[in-house]
């Protein structure tokens, strides 16, 4: 008999593979955008040169970033349904944002080393991880943290109920749950 994923470890696995493949896919561009907010100004951290700096941070934090989120989101949907009754838009709302909270808690950390490094601050993984340690301790990871989560929940507060509308259409429409590939469209 073929054994079937559960919802929590499929959303882990998807999460952490989508979150991957887009963030080291869109690090230049994520490069550009840091060094041009930098206090130095964009040619003075770096300008077009090194546009990989702090992928290996980027990477190494964004699987378990986005299995931190959709893990939860997709955990939190049951809860809520289970109290609060008939599906509803409220309930994806209320459940993106706790997943934003808590990929927010493995982001902001993530966030910290890579942008350092994008703007030449440290040279190596190991510099950024040690000297952010060494002047602000576990709470210099999370500079920002509440600004983070304050901007990520109202993005997740639309894109997860019209995400899951779509799905629900789709399903209605041909009769059968929607394939990944499908899932993905929406």
């Amino acid at each position: 008999m073929a054994t079937r994923e559960s919802p929590f470890s499929m959303a882990l696995i998807a999460g952490g593979c989508a979150g991957t493949s887009v963030d080291v896919a869109l690090h230049p561009l994520d490069t550009i955008r840091t060094r041009l907010q930098s206090e130095e100004g964009f040619f003075k951290s770096g300008g077009f040169r090194g546009m990989y700096r702090g992928i290996l941070a980027a990477a190494l934090g964004s699987a378990p970033g986005a299995a931190a989120f959709f893990s939860t989101y997709e955990t939190m949907k049951r809860v809520i349904s289970k109290s609060a009754g008939d599906e509803h838009w409220t309930h994806h709302s209320a459940a993106s944002a706790c997943g934003e909270v808590a990929a927010c808690m493995i982001r902001v950390p993530t966030q910290i080393v890579t942008q350092n490094m994008q703007v030449g601050r440290y040279a190596s993984l190991t510099e950024a991880v040690t000297t952010t340690y060494r002047r602000g301790g576990l709470m210099g990871f999370y500079a920002g943290y509440g600004t983070m989560v304050a901007r990520e929940i109202p993005f997740a507060f639309i894109q997860f109920p019209v995400y899951e509308a779509l799905k629900k259409n789709m399903k209605e429409w041909q009769g059968h749950d929607t394939k990944p590939p499908q899932g993905a469209a929406c």
